[in-house]
């Protein structure tokens, strides 16, 4: 199967600190990802340098059969131009924590600008894609709406319809339902489930759901300090892991799940 991405020997650094060590990870086309670790792993990192939030201090990331922040000239591998990095991100979405979307456009321009601006589609095409993925996440009849007028759940549906709308390779997510009441946190992962069913799409998720895990995820992989510690099926991870580090950090989750179960 062909990696869609791939990260070879990549170091980050923020000051002082490496949060991505000598990092070697690849995501092949159609599969759906979730990466888990605690906080300051580095999971997250990945998806801002595949973004290209953040850039890298050693090493080279692809996307496809192309280099990311790296470009060919004059058969060298050299650091990537503005121009470059612009063409590569369109292929790629993000679904951030907290929506991102832009509070003085309503649903529907919110949903068609990037089409237009940055696929190049009429305003025609790009209102027929958005009316066709917002009736997908359940938010139709609210095209006219600004985000102000929607609760958080409206507006990560809104999000995820604006990220399908440019048709990414790679489609990312942040713990999607992090910033979320929690009564609204099983409609959101519903659809991003149906959408990973429904859509030929390559997934790479940052949350600590596990019950949502398990269900859309083909692998799993636990971070620590900057490295992959262990990686299976999420029967496998969730049910059997070898390292005690994994095993440590999924009694906490399992734990804080109950706890929060028990207060509601």
């Amino acid at each position: 199967m062909t990696a869609l991405a791939q990260f070879d020997n990549v170091v980050k650094r923020f000051g002082q600190t490496v949060c991505l060590d000598n990092f070697n990870f690849e995501v092949v086309e159609g599969e759906h990802v979730v990466l888990m670790g605690p906080s300051g792993s580095g999971k997250s990192t990945v998806l801002r340098i595949l973004m290209t939030l953040e850039g890298i201090d050693d090493g080279v990331v692809y996307v496809g059969d192309e280099p990311l922040w790296h470009e060919y000239r004059g058969g060298v591998l050299r650091p990537a131009r503005e121009a470059h990095l612009r063409r590569m991100r369109a292929g790629i979405g993000m679904l951030f924590q907290h929506f991102n979307l832009f509070p003085n456009m309503s649903v529907l321009r919110n949903v068609i600008e990037a089409p237009i601006h940055v696929l190049g589609l009429s305003r025609s095409d790009a209102t027929a894609r958005a009316d066709e993925l917002l009736e997908r996440v359940g938010m139709a009849d609210k095209r006219d709406a600004l985000p102000e007028a929607l609760s958080g759940g409206q507006k990560q549906r809104v999000a995820i319809a604006r990220a399908m709308a440019m048709r990414p390779k790679l489609l990312m997510f942040d713990e999607p339902t992090s910033a979320l009441d929690p009564e609204m946190v099983g409609d959101v992962l519903k659809v991003i489930k149906d959408l990973a069913h429904e859509y030929d799409l390559t997934m790479l998720i940052v949350t600590h759901e596990m019950g949502f895990a398990r269900e859309v995820a083909d692998r799993v992989c636990f971070f620590c300090e900057g490295q992959i510690l262990e990686q299976g099926t999420p029967q496998e991870i969730f049910t059997r892991p070898t390292e005690a580090r994994t095993r440590q950090f999924l009694q906490r989750v399992t734990e804080a799940e109950a706890g929060e179960a028990s207060a509601d």
